[in-house]
């Protein structure tokens, strides 16, 4: 289902890359966090690279095919720093899309009546809202000399919805099944 519009498509494009630059990171700053003892940190990067992945997924998929230069707008930070910092950087990273960039986005796509392009940001936007506030936690955490106290983190395959401990019966963003979320 390739986008009709030119902004919309060059915001799927941006966002597309937003995300995977975020999933990369996290993946290596996982690494960074198991190496200073801190496997709950860990598992969380982890995890929420997954839900990033997804949120990848549905932005090439919106973008149907279309190649276009873009301008990466996600508000990432790049090196592997201490944990600390990294989660910090991620925070940073997950505000930006929740307050600037996803905002404008879903904006854009609702009045390009682009139902596809709204859908996929609009699942990425609940997501990084819940991602923001778990890497805050885990930095709380970290900076009190500690690793987070996790069960288990549950990733919605479909929108990237994260949830501890147990997943709902229905994902409350998309709807889809608690015996499709991906376990942590």
């Amino acid at each position: 289902m390739a986008v009709k519009n030119p902004m919309t498509s060059d915001f799927l494009h941006s966002a597309y890359c937003g995300e995977s630059m975020a999933h990369m990171r996290y993946l290596i700053w996982g690494e960074v966090a198991d190496n200073e003892g801190l496997p709950n940190v860990a598992r969380l990067f982890r995890a929420i690279s997954y839900a990033e992945q997804v949120h990848a997924t549905n932005h090439f998929r919106e973008i149907g095919g279309k190649t276009a230069d873009t301008t990466v707008t996600a508000g990432g930070v790049f090196g592997s720093n201490k944990t600390a910092d990294n989660l910090q950087g991620a925070i940073n990273g997950e505000l930006h899309e929740v307050e600037q960039m996803y905002p404008v986005y879903l904006n854009a796509a609702e009045f390009q009546n682009e139902a596809g392009a709204k859908r996929s940001f609009n699942f990425a936007l609940e997501a990084e809202k819940i991602h923001a506030k778990l890497f805050q936690k885990a930095l709380d955490a970290v900076k009190s000399g500690k690793d987070i106290e996790l069960k288990s983190i549950y990733i919605c395959p479909v929108c990237g919805h994260t949830i501890l401990n147990e997943p709902p019966e229905k994902c409350p963003v998309c709807g889809t099944s608690k015996t499709s979320y991906v376990k942590f």
